[in-house]
């Protein structure tokens, strides 16, 4: 799986060069300026509720600690109420990012496609019908895909109120929610290569390492203030069609 991670990291600096050489960027800053500015809007408001949301779920236990006038159990609390206010920020980043995927399905649908006829040297013919299956697939796996790390999430969220066990929790949902971004943008390669949903579960599922190091990257360009919100999106997508391309699909 280490080796999958490399490559998926590796393809990004190939998705760099590829967009520059090829003249792409009006994919990358289009879908980008729009995610940028959802983004920012949504992580203010969220932030502000997520601490609202917390600092209410733990009143009644800081007024306890505040009684037993113990530095362990105030230290405890601290670091439970951190870890849970990151596990929140992971699940804003879940909604958000499906929100994103579904509105951004169509531009996602064509520029993965544009981008492996390019690898290929093939000139892209749009079709209309397979387009809008590409769309309408990427979507029902987006749901789908937002439904099971929710359940996830929610057990993380849960496990980050045990002191110990709470310490890796954020590490855990940071994994899921890179492989779960990596997997929606993979998925564009299996689908054109007539893969069915199910078989895209198993096949992505092998090669989890390409999910989670495209997710990663994808993450970390966050670090990076509305530069890399702009770049991020279209370059995971570039970058997971490059890492897949050869890759033999098949199950």
């Amino acid at each position: 799986m280490l080796k999958e991670i490399v490559i998926a990291i590796q393809a990004y600096l190939k998705a760099n060069d590829f967009i520059s050489k090829h003249r792409l960027w009006k994919w990358i800053l289009i879908p980008g300026l729009a995610y940028m500015i959802l983004f920012t809007i949504g992580l203010y408001f969220f932030w502000i509720s997520a601490d609202t949301a917390v600092s209410a779920l733990f009143s009644g236990l800081d007024k306890w600690i505040h009684q037993q006038h113990s530095p362990a159990y105030s230290f405890a609390a601290i670091m439970v109420g951190i870890m849970a206010r990151l596990i929140m920020m992971f699940f804003y980043f879940s909604l958000f990012k499906y929100l994103f995927l579904i509105l951004g399905s169509p531009v996602f649908a064509y520029l993965s496609e544009k981008t492996e006829c390019i690898i290929e040297g093939k000139e892209f013919v749009f079709n209309r019908q397979v387009y809008f299956h590409d769309i309408k697939r990427g979507i029902k796996l987006a749901l789908r895909n937002f439904f099971w790390q929710t359940i996830i999430t929610i057990f993380i969220l849960l496990l980050s109120f045990i002191p110990l066990l709470g310490s890796i929790a954020p590490v855990i949902a940071a994994l899921v929610e890179c492989y779960y971004y990596g997997f929606s943008m993979l998925d564009y390669s299996c689908e054109r290569h007539h893969l069915s949903p199910t078989e895209s579960i198993h096949f992505i599922g092998q090669r989890r390492g390409l999910a989670i190091g495209n997710g990663l990257v994808f993450y970390l360009m966050h670090f990076i203030p509305f530069v890399g919100w702009v770049l991020a999106p279209s370059y995971a997508l570039i970058a997971a069609t490059i890492s897949l391309y050869h890759q033999n699909i098949e199950v």
